[in-house]
Formats: structure tokens, C-alpha cells, sequence
């Protein structure tokens, strides 16, 4: 990924009362590597969270967003510059907002940003007891994490994570970038292919190795080369990729330390019999 979307300046993500550090910094690490920068705390029960050793530790490299952080005393301090907040809750409340699954939440929240002013905000309640009545009266919609009804409850952080990356994601994806991820992911698409040729001189060396170590017997081929073949296909191999395999194929058909003081030109004599590997000892190079 180039760049984190344009939009994510704009999402806040607002835990209220947190009970226990590790979650803050926790939370911290899942707004950051997610692209997002702006975590609030409302009344936390630790007031010096930002620099506590269990948050500093869950937060590991986002420890700026957890010292960035901005404490508020209430939800509506924290809310103040937010034109639309999504209460996270896990299940649907008699009064207050109608509730939306989650990845539906975050496309209408992209949808939201791209056409109106202001702020967005996620807003998350306490460990024990999740956001209040009151809290989610201050918001304008509900959301909720899809969870095996036989276990639905997550984690404070982890239900951060979830928001953050569906979040991410419906931004991606208003801007077309839906496939784009991390530049490493990239880091052999300048690898030159290997030729049609080039696999073709790779199979017919792959055939004599393994007919070298008594793996293939070319009087009874079985199947071998069509399922190599079909191994290799499926690969895309490159030219470096094809180098390496056939650096192989040649030490299995003479080994290394076979080849020591041989003069430059000299032809190696004819492959041993299928089998000879086997046979010969594990000698040192």
C-alpha cells in the first residue's frame, strides 16, 4: 500500500471507561495498523494509561498512537467534531438507532465520509458491560459483529480490530483500490518469467535427476512427468526460480563433492546406475 485512504484522517475510534491498560494499547496497535490515528478515551480507570507497561507493550509499535491519544470525561467531549458515530454493540436495543452488521456499517461509513462534512466516529463501551443506554443514545447508528450466538462475546481490542479493518477496507474500496494491500506483497512481480523453452529444458533435467536417484525408471514412467508438470504449472515460475531447480537437478545427478578438481571443460562421466545415491555415504563437501 502507497498510502493509507485519503478518508481515514477523518475516523476516530472512542473506547469508553476501559477497565484494564492492555486494552488501550492493544486498541492503539489495531487503529494503527489499520491505517487510522485517532483513538480517544473516555474516563478511563487508569488515568495514566499512556504510559503503563501492560498498554505500552500491547501497543509494541504504535506506541505514538497510544501517547496520541486524547482522554476525554465524557462521550460528549469525545463526540465534539463528530457528525455521525456507529455505537458498537453486540445486540439490538429497544431504543437508539436501528442495529446494521458490521461490514454494512462500514460502507454506509465510507459512503457518509465521501458526502458529508465532519468527522466519523466508532464507539466502543466498557470490558464488562458493553455501551450504555445513554452512551448509544449519542449516536446515530448501531453496529454489530457477526459472532457464533453460542460465544458472541470479543474482547475489547479485537472487536476494535474488526471495525478498524472493515473500515479500511469499504475505504479501499470507494477509492477502487480493493486488491491493493502492502508493497512487500509485490516484491517479485519484477521477476523476469521463465521461457517455454526454458521448462522444457527444465523437465527433460528434472527426468534425468530423478531417474539419477532412483526415483524414476524410464523403462516404467508411471506418471511422473505429467504430475511434475502439473506441480510446475501452477507455479509461474520465474528465470531465478528455474536456475535454482535446475542447480538442483544437476547435484542430484552429480553431487558436489564429485565435481571438486574437476579442470573447467572436463565432461563429468555418465550418470551412476538408479540407486548409486543411495549407496554412497553421506561424505562431507
Amino acid at each position: 500500500m502507497q498510502q493509507t485512504p485519503a478518508l481515514s484522517g477523518r475516523v476516530r475510534f472512542i473506547l469508553c471507561e476501559p477497565a484494564h491498560p492492555g486494552n488501550i494499547g492493544s486498541a492503539a496497535r489495531a487503529v494503527k495498523t489499520m491505517g487510522f490515528r485517532d483513538l480517544r478515551v473516555v474516563a478511563p480507570w487508569e488515568r495514566g494509561y499512556r504510559t503503563h507497561p501492560e498498554a505500552v507493550a500491547y501497543a509494541t509499535s504504535s506506541v505514538d498512537v497510544l501517547q496520541n491519544s486524547r482522554m476525554h470525561e465524557t462521550l460528549a467531549e469525545a463526540l465534539e467534531g463528530v457528525t455521525f458515530a456507529w455505537a458498537m454493540t453486540g445486540y439490538d436495543r429497544e431504543y437508539g438507532p436501528k442495529l446494521s452488521p458490521m461490514r454494512e456499517a462500514a460502507g454506509k461509513a465510507a459512503a457518509w465520509l465521501d458526502q458529508m462534512e465532519g468527522d466519523l466516529a466508532f464507539v466502543f463501551g466498557t470490558e464488562r458491560s458493553g455501551m450504555t443506554n445513554e452512551e448509544i443514545m449519542l449516536c446515530q447508528g448501531c453496529a454489530a459483529i457477526p459472532a457464533d450466538p453460542a460465544s458472541p462475546s470479543l474482547n475489547l481490542s479485537q472487536a476494535v480490530q474488526i471495525a478498524a479493518y472493515e473500515m479500511q477496507m469499504a475505504l479501499l474500496a470507494a477509492e477502487g483500490r480493493t486488491s491493493e494491500l502492502y508493497d512487500w506483497q509485490g516484491r517479485f512481480a519484477g521477476d523476469e518469467p521463465a521461457s517455454s523453452e526454458a521448462i522444457e529444458g527444465f523437465y527433460g533435467h528434472w527426468e534425468q535427476a530423478m531417474a539419477a536417484c532412483g526415483y524414476h525408471n524410464p523403462k516404467n514412467p508411471r506418471h511422473l512427468m505429467d504430475m511434475t508438470r502439473r506441480i510446475f504449472s501452477r507455479s509461474g515460475l520465474s528465470k531465478n526460480e528455474l536456475a535454482l531447480l535446475r542447480g538442483i537437478c544437476a547435484a542430484i545427478i552429480e553431487p558436489k563433492r564429485e565435481r571438486i578438481g574437476r579442470k573447467k571443460g572436463q565432461k563429468a562421466e555418465p550418470a551412476q546406475a538408479p540407486g548409486c545415491l543411495a549407496q554412497t555415504a553421506p561424505d562431507e563437501d
